[in-house]
């Protein structure tokens, strides 16, 4: 016998042991449940799930009417979070594996959707992979392959490439810079007639102003707000994502923005934690040393430091300029959500330094920094993100809705920090414990730690 045909990895042994529990029902005993109906704490509850979704929460139900039961006493319960600017890498040469071991990272620090933002014919596959539970995953939702000005150059390929991405089954365009005016409004038209959503950058051609109305499903990364605050005869000098226009901006028109965005009724996803990971004045040789480096490669991590070099020896750049480009960001944040403009947790990983999952931890904190506190940034990643998905039967902890689930060991509400304190993810009423979550991050940090 040939044992090596046998030897499984662990992420495998993974699928096996899910794929096993794939009709068991789980009870959690003793729980507090945040349900993000409103803010508030049920204490001492025990949730039942059965065949995906939650069935029953009452202060008792028998232990033995499930088939797993989790203590969850002195624990607190949350809906499962969003990262709605991912990256999702594809297969190469047949070998999935760092597609399935990035998912994990994802679906092992609490986020049980996803949205990819640089599709690959390989990711409609991917999807039915995932919806059939073949291996531990988010739900994935997935863009288009990048509409830029390379790939629309003309509005006939515009027209081309948004008709046939809606016929392959992309469940939105993804838009990025270099789109010409003209271009730009016939792939907006098309993508209206053919019902198909588009989100991303704002192309310097196209403008904050033009491109809100044009309807946006979300506008991405906050760069084309903070380009539409400078002198128009200036703004094609911003630098990275606008960061040497912040001394220009007239901040008084904010208002203005924030009002016609909240009118179109468009998300915001501002992946700010990509400014402050990538741009901030701490060392990339620092930045390395963190333990959630131990989840990427070596490689990546030596390009990661090299790009955050590069990029801060390219800028006219000092930590005055940093701070200034930061704050006006905040406050942008800050007055789209006092606006009630749906902001939408992402943090666009994996980018420099943006560990896929833990970069969304890092992003609620910059959101708490920008004047949200936690029920208000736990919306971005839960009920926030079912309402722009018109999915009302997930987001919050209700009878009926699909159990999407995370168990903490602290309260969010006190500290958000706690959020990362993880005993259990439940995606579509599947388990992964405390004890898979170890093992799966222990075996990725091995493969790429060996010496």
């Amino acid at each position: 016998m040939n044992n090596a045909k046998y030897q499984l990895t662990y992420l495998t042994i993974l699928v096996v042991t899910v794929m096993s529990q794939a009709q068991s029902s789980i009870l959690i005993k003793d729980v507090n449940i945040i349900p993000m109906t409103s803010v508030t704490i049920e204490t001492h509850q025990d949730v039942k799930i059965e065949d995906g979704r939650i069935t029953s929460i009452t202060p008792h139900i028998p232990s033995g009417s499930a088939d797993v039961v989790i203590d969850g006493s002195d624990r607190y319960l949350i809906p499962g979070l969003s990262e709605m600017h991912a990256h999702i890498p594809v297969a190469k040469d047949g070998d999935d594996e760092n597609v399935r071991e990035t998912l994990f990272l994802y679906l092992a620090n609490g986020i049980t959707t996803i949205r990819g933002m640089l599709g690959d014919p390989y990711h409609l596959d991917l999807k039915k992979e995932v919806a059939a539970f073949d291996f531990p995953s988010p739900r994935i939702y997935t863009s288009s392959p990048s509409l830029n000005g390379n790939t629309i150059a003309t509005p006939e390929e515009a027209r081309q490439k948004v008709t046939q991405y809606k016929n392959d089954g992309y469940d939105f365009l993804k838009i990025h810079p270099g789109i010409k005016l003209e271009v730009f409004d016939e792939m907006a038209r098309t993508a209206r007639q053919v019902g198909i959503t588009f989100s991303g950058h704002v192309p310097l051609d196209v403008g904050i102003e033009h491109a809100i109305a044009a309807g946006y499903a979300t506008i991405d990364h906050l760069d084309g707000y903070v380009e539409g605050l400078a002198p128009e005869d200036v703004r094609d000098q911003g630098g990275f994502f606008g960061i040497l226009l912040a001394n220009r901006a007239d901040e008084q028109r904010i208002y203005q923005l924030v009002d016609e965005t909240k009118k179109q009724n468009i998300g915001v996803v501002p992946t700010q934690t990509l400014m402050t990971r990538w741009l901030s004045p701490k060392p990339a040789e620092l930045m390395v040393q963190e333990p959630e480096m131990a989840y990427i490669s070596p490689a990546t991590r030596f390009s990661w430091r090299q790009s955050k070099k590069q990029m801060l020896e390219g800028l006219n750049y000092s930590e005055e300029v940093y701070d200034q480009f930061i704050g006006l960001r905040q406050k942008l944040i800050y007055l789209l959500w006092q606006a009630d403009v749906p902001i939408l947790l992402g943090s666009d990983a994996p980018q420099v330094f943006n560990v896929p999952g833990f970069s969304i931890h890092h992003e609620m904190q910059t959101l708490i920094d920008a004047g949200l506190n936690p029920f208000e940034v736990l919306r971005c990643g839960t009920t926030n993100v079912s309402q722009f998905f018109k999915a009302a039967d997930r987001g919050t902890i209700e009878v009926g809705k699909i159990a999407d689930l995370v168990l903490l060991n602290d309260n969010p509400l006190g500290d958000l920090a706690n959020a990362q304190k993880i005993e259990a993810v439940i995606y579509r009423g599947k388990l992964l414990s405390k004890q898979d979550i170890d093992a799966g991050l222990k075996k990725i940090a091995l493969k790429y730690n060996s010496n």
